[in-house]
């Protein structure tokens, strides 16, 4: 089990994490936070079994908090931690389904009989829902753009997760289905009368390992069949992305459009793009421009007010700004250097 403890005070922090390294069973996981929003970013990123917090914090204090976590993660347990001696706070605590409200300083027999209460009262069986569609959406798109490695590591925690849910056999392979069911349906909608090259077999096997493997074994099924299916005239999508990019120069485009046009999701594939280029979707149109830009420089026929626009700037003093800072000297001392006048 997880535990998440937050306070803005280092020194509780410390007390209580110390308490808890003694509580056993121990926690796979202890992890505190300063404050609330603090807080929120470690709950989605983790999602702790238990959350154990103090109520006046900077920023969001524990009641808000509370307030988050009774509406957006309803299996997580919480208790509240105060120095304050205060029902209304108790009163609104328990509005919130929180199962213990304590007072400072406390014990660590207290703290080890209420982890205890929680434990017992933690949800088994519980996967989220926003975290699953996440890594659906991430083995879509590994899967699409054949990125293999970004899919073994996304079926890594995937594993880890499924195996630590407290799910059962049956419920793991009714997931895992779910999830094969999904992911074929978006590669046909993807791939029009292709339905024929999506046929998987189903998932078997005596453990959840067992089942998580063949799943693993699966979605590469998969990924075979939609590279068959594109007859071996896949592109990368780096390169068909950036090639669509350098093709129009002149134009306007999105970073959404480019997206759509490769079947990436925009923030996929912004991320991607960066990963695989060093820069951001923005800065390589930029310098794409100014290598272009150099390129028509050096034919003395073309007007520098021609060249501006040529390459996507129909505002000159914005052109000869961008081109100074990218190449370091302005549009007419690089025709110069090129000996055009």
């Amino acid at each position: 089990m997880q535990l998440l403890i937050v306070d803005d005070e280092p020194i509780i922090r410390l007390g209580l994490v110390k308490m808890a390294e003694v509580y056993a069973p121990a926690f796979t996981g202890i992890r505190t936070a300063e404050n609330g929003l603090d807080a929120l970013d470690k709950i989605r990123a983790l999602e702790p079994d238990i959350v154990l917090t103090d109520i006046r914090m900077p920023k969001m204090d524990g009641l808000a908090l509370c307030q988050k976590i009774h509406d957006e993660y309803s299996h997580i347990q919480t208790a509240v931690l105060s120095g304050y001696s205060d029902f209304e706070y108790a009163q609104k605590a328990i509005s919130y389904s929180v199962k213990q409200y304590l007072l400072k300083p406390l014990e660590v027999t207290e703290l080890h009989e209420v982890l205890n209460n929680l434990a017992q009262q933690s949800s088994s069986g519980y996967i989220s829902v926003s975290r699953y569609m996440e890594w659906i959406d991430r083995m879509e798109q590994s899967i699409w753009s054949m990125k293999m490695s970004d899919l073994n590591a996304v079926m890594k925690q995937w594993r880890e997760y499924c195996l630590s849910s407290n799910l059962s056999l049956s419920q793991v392979k009714e997931l895992l289905v779910d999830c094969i069911t999904m992911l074929v349906k978006r590669f046909q909608d993807k791939q029009p009368g292709k339905e024929k090259e999506f046929v998987y077999q189903s998932i078997h096997g005596e453990s959840i390992m067992a089942a998580l493997e063949r799943f693993d074994g699966v979605l590469h099924q998969i990924a075979e069949h939609l590279l068959i299916s594109r007859k071996g005239n896949y592109r990368d999508p780096m390169e068909e992305a950036k090639a669509y990019i350098d093709s129009r120069l002149s134009q306007e485009i999105s970073l959404d459009q480019v997206a759509a046009m490769i079947g990436l999701t925009p923030t996929y594939f912004s991320a991607l793009f960066k990963k695989m280029t060093n820069e951001t979707f923005v800065q390589y149109r930029i310098n794409r421009r100014m290598e272009k830009a150099k390129e028509l420089l050096s034919v003395p026929h073309i007007r520098i007010v021609d060249v501006a626009s040529l390459v996507g700037y129909e505002d000159y003093p914005h052109f000869t700004k961008t081109f100074k800072k990218i190449v370091g000297i302005s549009p007419s001392e690089y025709r110069s250097q090129q000996g055009i006048k």
